[in-house]
């Protein structure tokens, strides 16, 4: 009997790039055990996800190469196997849920082929991966799975497409599951019913689960024990408790002081002129109302936040603001100029103050650009801001500011992790030095020191600048620390719209005070009692 279910020792990785050779992983030694959950710390960049994607024989190579190590699985060394032997492990014994699910499922067949072909693959007949695939998809939240069997991943909203991916997952109730970063595009009362779920299929089969994460509240509700990765090196290791009342390592003392939340509320100013305006907008798509009756003011230099689940309405009323997509009725005032009634040559005037920062950077980052092309392309558009001749000084500038380095301008979008990506992002939307910035989940992706350090470069952009944001999360501690005002939404309506310590500390509707209470703290003896007092009453959320 091998000791332990999966045994990591001595792994490097390394990749080699025109700039030289970049060591990801660096002599790294890690166990886990059936049954057990243990969670890969740290942040962007940290190699986490490169030692998990050696686990799947998944590096490219090249230009990714394994110079030292052994994976055991049940004392068979993985790294040993050939390609046919590999093949009955991956997917039936080791299974992966992956950070960004658009890549990974494929947009030309119906997630229900496509959950049932994990299924088919390994023997299970047609009929019973149908009636198995239909089970997953209404386990893991998608409502009214016999429909979503029919739909395509561009169907879904990033939260769903997660769950549709878990549910893939989960489909040969696997040895071992390695999630890669499993809910960072779920909002908080999915992300806690996910996370439940792993947990009773541990109990149900045995299963050891590898959890890739940068939140630390995701590894207080979840995890056994932590290992704590910075620069491809393991820092610091030990049960949860441990590691976050005594962390030994400074790094791992800096990733626990950032996490959001526990920071001064801002008071709620109504003071100011209001920059925009919004009157009973209304979005349907067939049958379908996205958005009902949508009203809201938002004052000059203010953050407003935008708050519930996948599907109640947050991304669609920001393209409809932006005009990415046509609203059927209502009115969206900007100084006083409908947005919705605007002919296209003052819209295009008019992009330059109203940016948006996407949930998924992997689409909206052209693959084909650099960094440095992806941002300075702002002034190409609107030559009238800066001169050529600073273009990459401030490049540089802005690549600091979101915690990038200057070299990184020459790298394609590509060659960084999802986080990074996201960070990208967010420069490009500075470029412009705009008066809106809607920012979509923009943070979310983020590791926590990251997070901290964008939220404050926005936070101190406002108050500089007066620049407003319409700030759509589900990461409800990283809203309490930088909204001034928080609406909440589901299905399509506003429940409740408030100052951000009224919503925070005196919630008037059950719908928000469930989101609230679902929401991960990274104290594990507080999430221990969030999760008591979970299991002792049912959620609003889940009683129509």
């Amino acid at each position: 009997m091998a000791e332990h279910l999966l045994d990591v020792r001595d792994l490097s990785v390394e990749f080699h790039t025109a700039a030289g050779v970049v060591k990801a992983v660096c002599n790294i030694f890690y166990h886990l055990d059936r049954g057990e959950t243990l969670a890969i710390l740290g942040e962007s960049g940290s190699g986490k996800s490169v030692s998990s994607a050696a686990i799947m024989n998944l590096i490219d190579t090249p230009p990714g190469r394994i110079t030292s190590g052994e994976i055991y699985l049940d004392g068979v060394d993985l790294l040993t196997m050939r390609p046919q032997e590999r093949r009955e492990v991956n997917g039936k014994r080791i299974a992966m849920i992956f950070q960004d699910p658009l890549s990974h499922l494929n947009p030309v067949y119906t997630v229900g082929w496509q959950i049932r072909e994990a299924m088919t693959t390994h023997g299970l007949q047609s009929e019973a991966a149908e009636a198995e695939a239909l089970r997953l998809l209404g386990r893991v939240g998608i409502a009214d799975p016999q429909i979503a069997l029919k739909k395509y991943p561009h169907q879904f909203s990033g939260g769903q497409r997660q769950r549709v991916m878990i549910a893939m997952a989960l489909a040969l109730r696997p040895d071992l599951l390695i999630a890669d970063e499993p809910t960072t595009a779920l909002d908080v009362t999915v992300q806690a019913e996910v996370l439940a779920l792993l947990k009773e299929l541990q109990r149900e089969i045995g299963m050891g689960v590898l959890i890739i994460t940068h939140d630390l509240g995701v590894v207080a509700e979840i995890a056994d024990r932590v290992v704590v990765m910075e620069k491809g090196a393991l820092v610091e290791s030990g049960t949860v408790g441990d590691v976050y009342r005594n962390p030994k390592h400074p790094y791992t003392r800096k990733l626990i002081a950032a996490a959001p939340g526990r920071g001064a509320m801002h008071e709620d100013d109504q003071k100011g002129d209001v920059l925009l305006r919004v009157r009973d907008v209304r979005k349907s798509y067939g049958a379908f109302e996205a958005l009902r009756g949508v009203s809201f003011d938002l004052m000059a230099g203010q953050t407003l936040a935008i708050v519930g689940e996948s599907g109640s309405g947050k991304s669609t009323l920001a393209r409809v603001l932006l005009r990415l997509e046509e609203p059927d009725t209502g009115s969206a005032l900007w100084q006083g100029r409908d947005l919705f009634r605007l002919p296209p040559r003052e819209l295009y005037r008019l992009r330059r103050d109203l940016q948006m920062v996407f949930q998924d950077p992997s689409q909206s980052l052209n693959p084909r650009m650099t960094v440095f092309q992806l941002i300075s392309e702002a002034w190409v558009i609107h030559p009238d801001i800066l001169p050529r001749s600073r273009w990459r000084e401030r490049v540089a500038e802005l690549l600091q500011q979101v915690g990038l380095s200057p070299d990184h301008m020459r790298r394609y979008p590509h060659q960084f992790s999802g986080g990074q990506r996201q960070r990208i992002a967010i420069a490009r939307a500075l470029a412009l030095e705009p008066r809106l910035i809607i920012c979509d989940e923009a943070v979310s992706a983020l590791d926590v020191s990251v997070q901290a350090q964008v939220i404050e470069l926005l936070d101190r952009l406002r108050q500089e600048t007066g620049i407003s944001f319409i700030f759509i999360a589900h990461d409800l501690p990283v809203v309490r620390d930088f909204a001034d005002q928080v609406m909440v939404m589901r299905k399509g309506r506003i429940v409740e719209l408030g100052g951000v310590r009224q919503i925070f500390e005196a919630p008037r509707e059950a719908y928000t005070q469930a989101l609230l209470a679902a929401s991960l703290d990274p104290d594990p003896d507080v999430q221990a009692s969030h999760r008591a007092r979970r299991a002792a009453s049912p959620s609003p959320l889940s009683m129509e």
